[in-house]
């Protein structure tokens, strides 16, 4: 199984180097299409181009190559890499993300259950410490941030809004049938 901790922490500080904020490290794809998935960002902008994407992606193929060269491969066996952008649906990882996105409305999956529930859908209210305050039909939620195994913002008009594409440019080139 693949260590994606060990993964972060490798290749954070060229992530890091390049001027982005590490979002997420996953192993996706299973045994069929093992795929070594990071999502960045630039802070500023909370998105990336896709020249940024390039960059990132040489780079952090040439560290994991050269790992690999040394006897150190962090994955074992084949695997593509793939860097991209959260998406306008990102996953929410780290505390800050909350913050971050305070306003807008996520989907939380507990890692444990609480009073009977799996998740909870709701507009994030913000954080205190440790704590997420989740606005939901039934009320206040308080979330413990190390009982989430998971969590996304919800795609909804004001999140549209919110996250505007940097740039516009090739777009009139795109041709669709009909």
């Amino acid at each position: 199984m693949t260590d994606t901790a060990a993964i972060t922490r490798l290749i954070e500080p060229t992530v890091k180097e390049l001027g982005f904020d590490l979002v997420r490290v996953a192993m996706i794809g299973g045994t069929s299409d093992p795929t070594l998935q990071i999502m960045a960002e630039r802070p500023d902008t909370r998105q990336l181009t896709i020249d940024d994407c390039s960059d990132l992606s040489r780079k952090l193929s040439d560290l994991l190559d050269a790992e690999e060269a040394a006897g150190r491969d962090p994955i074992e066996g084949g695997y593509r890499l793939e860097v991209s952008s959260p998406g306008i649906d990102r996953p929410l990882t780290r505390l800050k993300d909350y913050a971050d996105w305070a306003g807008h409305e996520a989907r939380i999956k507990y890692a444990n259950p609480v009073d009977g529930a799996k998740q909870v859908s709701g507009i994030i209210e913000g954080i205190s410490g440790d704590t997420i305050s989740v606005a939901t039909p039934k009320g206040e939620r308080q979330i413990e941030f190390a009982n989430i195994a998971s969590a996304k913002l919800l795609l909804t008009d004001k999140l549209i809004n919110a996250t505007a594409p940097l740039s516009s440019e090739g777009a009139d080139l795109i041709k669709t049938e009909g």
